[in-house]
């Protein structure tokens, strides 16, 4: 009776041993997460971490930006032989890894981006890009971040298989800078040179963390700079245009371009959000998860005091827009060099004597004949893999 009884528990064992390895192979991940769980329970967490945040940095440390353009080459067919390339590009890989390491040279982001050519242009070695981006970065005595920014924007951007340019619009002089007239400038010479599709309006400490946001424009101005690390990965405000944005030059047409009269830092952004709104646009923006960016830490440049009369002038942009902006933006080009990463423009912008004077609208005869808004532009680079040389003359008003 004892042998049978022992015989029976044994067969009720093993049938339960035989259920739960079934049950283990069917729910395999199931079964994985529930071990998981149980172990974490009875393991002491480190010190200072959390389930939330390992998951947290997980999702977010990202991967080296240049990863995935290793096997890129040069393309030997001709142009005219090349594929659209996919709409969405098959090189996208996600979170980025960004760091600041202290021994960073331009020669080396130079020889890490061999497809490159002078002037900052690239286009798909294998396809035809379906894209054409203007890249307008504002810019005084910011050579160290600017390193930086081009270090992570070129791969960033040959990920998402676009035909680039990168512009460098560099305020001559020791005066008060001033960023927003400086994209006016950016945005103009930059659609002299070629019929670009896109510009982003990019500030030069601003790293983009995730190559999901895609340097295209949608059908509305887009704010792509969200999420920054300074403001906790959060929009610090519903109207907030500032860091990076992307306009179609229809859109910046609409809107008049941004203002001239900020000069000093703040203000800008917000009267160009205003703009948005009064051209009767929306502004689109990328998910929260995407547009992420981690701002290089600064203290304010000299030259950039805060403009004491930004909000006064914030309040009058309804009344000044059309008077204020493309139409009436005047600058003198001192220097035009197109450079192995980049084309750098060196401008004179003026002061703001005239700041305190009210805006008054562009009056034209109405049978005058009709005037080109610039000069024939400094020749630029006729292909992209042929190389420019810098170019420099006598000063050409605008």
């Amino acid at each position: 009776m004892a042998t049978w009884l022992q015989s029976k528990w044994r067969y009720l064992f093993m049938l339960l041993g035989v259920q739960l390895v079934v049950m283990a192979l069917l729910s395999r991940e199931g079964y994985h997460k529930r071990v998981s769980y149980f172990i974490r329970i009875f393991r002491k967490p480190e010190s200072g971490t959390s389930v939330t945040s390992s998951v947290h940095t997980r999702n977010h440390t990202g991967s080296d930006v240049y990863a995935n353009l290793s096997g890129l080459a040069k393309a030997h067919s001709s142009v005219e032989d090349l594929p659209y390339c996919p709409k969405t590009s098959p090189l996208i890989g996600g979170p980025i890894h960004v760091t600041f390491p202290s021994g960073l040279t331009i020669k080396e982001v130079e020889r890490k981006n061999p497809l490159v050519v002078r002037g900052g242009r690239y286009r798909p070695p294998n396809c035809e890009a379906r894209h054409r981006t203007a890249i307008i970065i504002p810019h005084r005595h910011r050579e160290h971040h600017l390193k930086f920014l081009l270090y992570y924007l070129h791969p960033f951007l040959q990920r998402q298989q676009l035909n680039y340019g990168i512009y460098v619009i560099h305020q001559a002089g020791n005066y008060t800078f001033n960023r927003a007239k400086l994209m006016n400038v950016g945005f103009r010479e930059a659609m002299r040179e070629e019929d670009w599709d896109c510009l982003f309006f990019h500030d030069v400490d601003l790293i983009p963390e995730d190559d999901r946001n895609t340097y295209i424009c949608d059908s509305n101005p887009k704010h792509a700079a969200i999420a920054m690390d300074k403001f906790g990965y959060k929009l610090p405000y519903k109207m907030y245009f500032g860091g990076v944005s992307a306009l179609a030059p229809l859109h910046y047409l609409k809107m008049n371009g941004f203002p001239n009269n900020y000069w000093g830092w703040g203000g800008e952004d917000d009267d160009i959000g205003v703009r948005v709104s009064l051209g009767g646009m929306f502004i689109s923006r990328p998910s929260l998860n995407v547009g992420r960016y981690k701002m290089i830490k600064h203290k304010l440049d000299k030259g950039n005091d805060v403009n004491p009369r930004r909000f006064n002038m914030l309040a009058k942009t309804r009344q000044t827009w059309k008077q204020d902006g493309m139409n009436t933006v005047e600058y003198e080009v001192l220097s035009r060099a197109y450079l192995p990463l980049y084309t750098n423009i060196s401008v004179h912008i003026g002061t703001e004597a005239g700041l305190y004077a009210t805006p008054t609208p562009v009056k034209k005869p109405a049978n005058a004949p009709a005037k080109e808004i610039v000069e024939s532009p400094a020749k630029p680079p006729a292909k992209p893999h042929e190389e420019q040389q810098t170019q420099k003359g006598q000063p050409t008003k605008h």
